[in-house]
């Protein structure tokens, strides 16, 4: 079997990403023309990944006849061909241009022919005509090793850093470009959102001085306020009043009680009344009854019947006493455990809540979802400045006055960015926008109470 062994001229083009849906127009084009001129058999074009600066590439083979033609090309219409997509798209388009040949396939020539490692095709350039994949495999550097690994995060251009820059900077921007059809260059929302509120929550939960002690000085040991940390509140009063009454600051109940019966008697033998005095007293009232600060009264409450069966005294008490025994601690885990879903929930309700308020907007209701998941990405992401800027400010020991300072100026910033984003993609006036936008926080203020109370709610009652 032969394979045919006319030249293959390839030609790489990377153009701006804003005039691709134009530049694929020209192209289509400007191949036809190259297939006009003698010798040109066929085309094909490849649409390969955008580079990280955020250009757009096509790759195209033209299959020639023979080398003569190829010759008869360059030394005729070559310039004219490049000049007119120079002509077109000026600076906005590079180009890389080279010339591939294919080898016969038959009698064990097949190993002189490079294959595709992902999908086994015959390569015939620098990617694979399958599959696209690029023909280098070899790792010929730890960067390219991690880059590989990390591309999105370490390339300053990627999506990741076009989406949080406008993301953080311009409230609004995100949402309105993602409308209007400009969305190849950011990440898809609900990914932005996802990325960020898992960032948040290993951000809240990781404690650099937890988890990695060793790296710290540690702290000097407070003094023990008891040489019997196990002892019992009861214990200790009756230590306290022993070591009173035996340096006489005060006296014992049991002396107290003779003292007080024999000067009664002294007083009544004289027929004198004296006034008695037994040195200062300390009263301590203490409840021996542990179970008092769990006593719960359901009575007064004006509960739904069906939460009423669920919301019983004995039952509210037996939580009451799973939270105490562990200070807490279980329930606090399970609270942030549901977090995540419960701020999920309240995406579509605010999205509703947009839909409402704006009826004569004629925008379909994922539209104004799109707007509440670029702002609830937006806020873990100042979340997650905040808390990384006040244990940065603990780690070098900055002064607690500013750090504080800097951390209510960025959380009062959170509803100014609100309202710049209604105003950038409503694009209503002051007047109309304001009212809106009382309701709307209102709204939120109301979701996140009966959220948070189902999410507390849900965490009580599965300790």
């Amino acid at each position: 079997m032969s394979a045919r062994s006319g030249p293959i001229y390839e030609v790489t083009l990377t153009v701006d990403r804003e005039v691709i849906d134009v530049f694929d127009g020209w192209l289509a084009h400007h191949v036809e023309e190259m297939l006009a001129i003698p010798g040109f058999e066929r085309a094909r074009v490849f649409a390969l990944e955008d580079e990280s600066d955020g250009r757009a590439r096509r790759v195209t083979h033209y299959y020639l006849e023979s080398e003569d033609q190829l010759e008869q090309y360059f030394a005729g219409p070559a310039d004219k061909m490049r000049q007119s997509g120079i002509d077109r798209f000026g600076d906005q388009l590079s180009a890389t241009r080279r010339v591939l040949r294919e080898t016969d396939i038959a009698d064990g020539a097949i190993n002189a022919v490079e294959m595709c490692l992902n999908c086994g095709s015959v390569l015939s350039g620098q990617y694979c005509g399958n599959c696209g994949q690029r023909s280098r495999s070899r790792l010929i550097s730890l960067w390219e090793l991690i880059s590989d690994a990390f591309g999105d995060l370490l390339e300053l251009d990627s999506r990741i850093w076009r989406t949080i820059f406008p993301l953080l900077l311009k409230p609004g921007k995100l949402t309105r470009d993602y409308l209007e059809g400009r969305r190849a260059r950011f990440m898809p929302p609900f990914r932005t959102y996802l990325v960020l509120s898992i960032l948040f929550f290993l951000v809240l939960l990781f404690d650099p001085k937890k988890e990695f002690g060793i790296l710290f000085e540690p702290e000097p040991e407070v003094a023990a306020e008891s040489s019997e940390p196990d002892q019992s509140a009861e214990e200790m009063r009756a230590e306290i009043l022993a070591e009173l009454a035996d340096e006489g600051v005060i006296v014992s109940q049991e002396e107290s009680d003779v003292d007080d019966f024999e000067e009664s008697a002294d007083s009544s033998s004289d027929g004198k009344d004296y006034d008695t005095w037994t040195g200062p007293k300390i009263t301590i009232n203490g409840d021996d009854d542990d179970d008092s600060d769990c006593d719960v009264e359901t009575g007064d409450l004006d509960l739904p019947v069906w939460l009423a069966r669920r919301l019983t005294k004995e039952r509210l008490i037996i939580v009451c006493e799973r939270i105490k025994a562990d200070s807490g601690a279980d329930f606090l885990s399970k609270l942030i455990d549901n977090i995540p879903a419960a701020l999920f929930v309240l995406l579509p309700l605010m999205a509703f809540v947009l839909k409402i308020m704006y009826p004569l907007s004629k925008r379909y209701y994922v539209e104004h979802l799109l707007f509440v998941v670029h702002f609830h990405a937006y806020f873990f992401l100042m979340l997650i400045l905040m808390i990384l800027f006040s244990r940065l400010g603990e780690l070098i020991q900055l002064p607690e006055t500013p750090v504080t300072i800097a951390i209510v100026a960025m959380s009062l910033y959170v509803p100014v960015y609100l309202y710049k984003a209604l105003r950038r993609v409503y694009s209503q006036r002051h007047l109309a926008t304001i009212p809106k936008y009382v309701f709307l926080i209102m709204a939120y203020l109301a979701g996140l109470f009966a959220i948070f109370g189902s999410v507390a709610l849900l965490a009580a009652f599965s300790i």
